[in-house]
């Protein structure tokens, strides 16, 4: 058994480490360049770095036409529209923000088309997680209205709302990774979703090309930029992908309720962003219902595998033996005792 199946949560927890540093990190670098040209650089570099690791691995793009197919189209919603919505709020709100809603209303989307689509079966406490989870998101936008210029501008609700097009965008690339990895690796179904991301975000960015003064970048910049594209990017999005080949979309998404914490602890100290108590409580609320909205329950012990009959024969029991008395010798008493 290889090491992501052993330890798949491992692997998710890894993976939302480096997503929680990404907010604050893609924060920094929309400061300096177009959210256009953000984006872009973000997965334009993930997309080499993962092509140099396919490369190194001696592994193949050659995969069937459907195969590819939904995995550019997985690119589609988990790059391009993800980090297009994304990127756009993060020049309106405060990464704060979209650490908060992003990861923790995707869960409860998630919950929700599952519910509604019968793949999954309603219960009282899933319905209350999810109508909890709607009133956090409200509460949480309503304090992003009053927060008003004191955090992140005058068009922090704006963004905030871009940011739930983002969670919108990421629970359908959640849901459809199972039938992406059905006939393809994760590193592979990766390299095709970024590239195609990538190829699109870059069309969207071509005219804000121009306006950006290259060579006055900071340092910093490029070094925000080295890790997004390769951290939080190439290795996450791969991790993420084996992780939800393991335990499934519900399990995975319940994972990104780690993301807030390393978010907000980011950008608290390096951003000095905050947030309103009116929002502080609605995202206590978000998380409630996001957790009972989840119907799977995290395990870290590996299931065994349930033994079925066994073939072999078996042999005779006691309880199966006729037993056959042996007569009496002559002369002895039956009733004898």
């Amino acid at each position: 058994m290889s090491a992501q199946q052993r330890n798949p949560y491992l692997l998710l927890t890894m993976t939302m480490m480096l997503w929680g540093g990404a907010f604050s990190s893609s924060e920094t670098v929309v400061n300096h360049v177009p959210h256009t040209v953000a984006a872009t650089l973000r997965f334009g570099g993930g997309a080499i770095a993962l092509l140099i690791a396919m490369a190194l691995t001696g592994r193949s793009l050659r995969v069937g036409m459907r195969a590819a197919g939904r995995a550019c189209l997985a690119g589609v919603l988990g790059v391009f529209a993800y980090n297009g919505f994304f990127f756009w709020g993060l020049s309106l709100a405060p990464s704060l923000d979209g650490g908060i809603l992003i990861p923790v209303m995707s869960p409860v989307l998630t919950s929700a088309f599952l519910l509604v689509t019968g793949r999954e079966k309603a219960s009282p406490r899933r319905l209350a997680g999810l109508a909890l989870g709607l009133a956090g998101a409200a509460v949480y936008l309503v304090g992003a209205n009053s927060a008003g210029g004191s955090g992140g501008g005058s068009h922090r609700l704006e963004g905030d709302l871009l940011y739930v097009l983002s969670a919108v965008s990421w629970a359908a690339f959640t849901l459809a990774a199972p039938k992406v990895l059905a006939g393809i690796e994760p590193l592979t179904a990766m390299a095709y979703a970024t590239c195609t991301g990538a190829v699109l975000l870059a069309l969207v960015a071509a005219p804000d090309l121009g306006r950006v003064q290259w060579g006055a970048l900071p340092s910093e910049v490029w070094l925000n930029v080295a890790y997004l594209a390769i951290g939080a990017t190439a290795v996450a999005n791969v991790l993420y992908y084996r992780g939800v080949a393991v335990v499934g979309p519900a399990n995975a998404s319940l994972m990104m309720f780690l993301v807030p914490a390393v978010n907000t602890t980011c950008a608290t100290l390096l951003l000095d962003e905050s947030f309103t108590a009116l929002q502080a409580a609605g995202a206590v609320v978000l998380l409630v219902g996001a957790a009972l909205a989840g119907r799977a329950r995290i395990s870290l012990r590996r299931r065994r595998p349930t033994r079925g009959p066994d073939p072999r024969p078996q042999a005779d029991t006691p309880s199966r033996l006729k037993l056959t008395p042996r007569p009496a010798p002559a002369g002895y008493p039956k009733d004898h005792e």
